[in-house]
C-alpha cells in the first residue's frame, strides 16, 4: 500500500463512524497534529475509492481544525464493503492498556497529559482518613475524576484488583 498525500477537500468525512473525540480530548489532538505534522506521515488516513475515512475520522476533523491543506493518506482498495465496516470498528476499538508503572517512569507526567493521556491522580483530604484504624486496617480513599469515562475504568481496575469499591 502506497502512502500519498492529496488535498485535505478531497477527503470525506465518514458519517458512520461510531467513535468521536470532544471537548479538551479533540483540542488537544489539534494541538498534537499542529506540533507533530510527521506523526500524520506514519499513520495516514485511511480511505476507500470513494475518498471516505475508513480510519482516522478524527485526525482527519483535526487536520481540517489545524488548518491543513494536504494530507497522507492510504487507500484500501482492495477492501470489500464489509471488511471496510470491519476496519471502521478494529480500527477504533482499544484492547491494550497503560502501564502505569512504566509510563510513571519513563514519562513526564505534564507531556503525557498533554498527548491526550489521562493521568489518574488521587487526592486525599483530613476527612478521608480514618484515623481510628480498625484491627483489620482498612483505608477509605477518595478518587476525583476528570470524567464518567475515567472513573468507570479506574472502578473496573480497582475491582478487579479486589478493592471495595463504591461509585459516587
Amino acid at each position: 500500500m502506497e502512502i500519498t498525500i492529496v488535498p485535505i477537500d478531497s477527503i470525506k468525512l465518514n458519517p458512520k463512524n461510531p467513535r468521536v473525540i470532544r471537548d479538551r480530548k479533540f483540542k488537544l489532538l489539534v494541538k498534537s497534529i499542529q506540533n507533530f505534522p510527521k506523526m500524520l506521515k506514519l499513520r495516514p488516513i485511511v480511505v476507500n475509492d470513494e475518498m471516505v475515512t475508513l480510519g482516522g475520522n478524527m485526525r482527519l476533523k483535526a487536520s481540517i481544525e489545524a488548518g491543513l491543506k494536504e494530507v497522507p493518506i492510504i487507500k484500501a482498495s482492495e477492501l470489500t464493503d464489509k471488511e471496510q465496516e470491519e476496519f471502521i470498528i478494529k480500527d477504533n476499538s482499544s484492547f491494550g492498556e497503560w502501564d502505569w508503572e512504566i509510563l510513571a517512569n519513563g514519562w513526564d507526567e505534564l507531556d503525557l497529559k498533554d498527548w491526550g493521556i489521562d493521568v489518574p491522580t488521587f487526592e486525599t483530604n483530613d476527612e478521608d482518613i480514618q484515623l481510628n484504624m480498625p484491627s483489620d486496617e482498612s483505608f477509605r480513599v477518595t478518587i476525583t475524576c476528570n470524567s464518567e469515562e475515567e472513573q468507570n475504568e479506574i472502578y473496573k481496575k480497582l475491582v478487579e484488583l479486589g478493592f471495595n469499591v463504591n461509585k459516587i
